[in-house]
């Protein structure tokens, strides 16, 4: 099938780019709290003086009182539509693109993709693939040999090489194609977010980015990549403020939080917060005061400031925030209090960037 090859790079590079982000329902992250527009004849809804339950004496509730009873959920619900197009539209460019590249170079499709991505990611070293399956083996059928797993292993080993690759090949054909999209944005809602915690950048700076992050989620990990993206674009025009937003399910995520305002008092903050992200699955207690270790950090105060909880309180002030402005998954980032969620690519950032430093002018 010529299109198979196709369609699994797209699906991951969009999967990996796109609106990606740590939540309970595993869906995106639900924005700010908006008041429901009035809807218009065309939309096909009942007006908001329509009457769709009564009760007891005459009593009655109305299609605006359902809607204003939901109005978070139908604003995530709107705020998914427009990431959905978005995504959709940036899944039909890309192949369409891919596919006139293969008619231009005589290739199919698949053949293109085998030539652009999968020939230019070299194969992991033998070495390490057999390193792999001993460490898998126990977990195999038994009798499973090597030789029968290691196309297996080496898709997994390049994975994310090779969605990588995708993106940066995808990139070059918008960008020789000069791709311009211009899907309308619905108008951006505003919340204001107090700029409190670790901070890069300039005081003085015209855009402020507010994140609230979980060191336990890998999406807040993933993001970490545009992030700096951003602040080496805009070295004078941004300040990037860190607030701690662990989910409930991340048990580990809290403390993680407290070991970082902990290196904070010895002047380590953004240290530790790089530590934390590149040891996402080890934030047990021992490994933190560890990480504090091979920091250089003075371990006494360090151990006694993380065992005492006493950053408890400033990770739980920066959780009812977050929840305040409508957060509720990570990562979350409020761009002069403009809502992104989710490890958004540098794109992302950029566009509204681009527009608040616009409107300043």
């Amino acid at each position: 099938m010529l299109m198979r090859s196709t369609s699994t790079l797209l699906a991951a590079l969009l999967a990996a780019s796109l609106f990606s982000g740590c939540n309970k329902e595993k869906a995106p992250a639900a924005g700010a709290t908006a008041t429901t527009p009035t809807p218009t004849a065309a939309s096909g809804e009942p007006s908001p003086d329509t009457v769709v339950a009564t009760y007891g004496d005459g009593q009655k509730i109305t299609f605006g009182d359902l809607n204003d009873r939901i109005k978070d959920q139908l604003s995530n619900l709107d705020k998914q539509k427009q990431q959905l197009r978005k995504q959709g539209l940036e899944g039909l460019v890309v192949e369409r693109l891919v596919q006139a590249e293969a008619k231009k170079r005589n290739l199919t499709e698949e053949q293109l993709i085998k030539a652009e991505v999968d020939d230019k990611i070299p194969q992991p070293p033998e070495a390490e693939l057999k390193k792999m399956y001993e460490e898998a083996k126990e977990r195999l059928p038994p009798g499973t040999t090597y030789e029968q797993v290691k196309p297996q292993i080496v898709d997994f080993l390049s994975g994310s090489k090779k969605q990588e690759r995708a993106r940066e090949f995808f990139a070059e054909l918008k960008k020789n194609a000069n791709v311009q999209l211009t899907l309308p944005e619905p108008p951006r809602e505003r919340k204001t977010v107090a700029a409190t915690g670790a901070a890069k950048g300039p005081e003085n700076a015209p855009i402020t980015i507010v994140e609230f992050s979980d060191f336990q989620c890998p999406y807040c990990s993933r993001a970490n990549e545009s992030v700096e993206q951003v602040l080496k674009a805009y070295p004078n025009q941004v300040r990037l403020v860190f607030r701690h937003f662990p989910l409930d399910f991340h048990q580990q995520a809290p403390k993680a939080s407290e070991a970082a305002l902990c290196a904070q008092d010895q002047g380590k903050f953004w240290e530790m917060h790089d530590k934390l992200f590149a040891n996402q699955k080890a934030l047990e207690v021992p490994a933190l005061k560890g990480y504090a270790k091979e920091l250089s950090l003075d371990t006494g105060k360090f151990d006694k400031c993380l065992d005492s909880g006493e950053k408890g309180s400033i990770v739980q002030a920066d959780l009812a925030e977050g929840k305040k402005v409508g957060v509720n998954g990570t990562p979350a980032f409020f761009i002069n209090g403009i809502l992104l969620s989710g490890a958004q690519p540098f794109d992302e950032f950029k566009s509204v960037i681009d527009a608040e430093l616009q409107a300043k002018k």
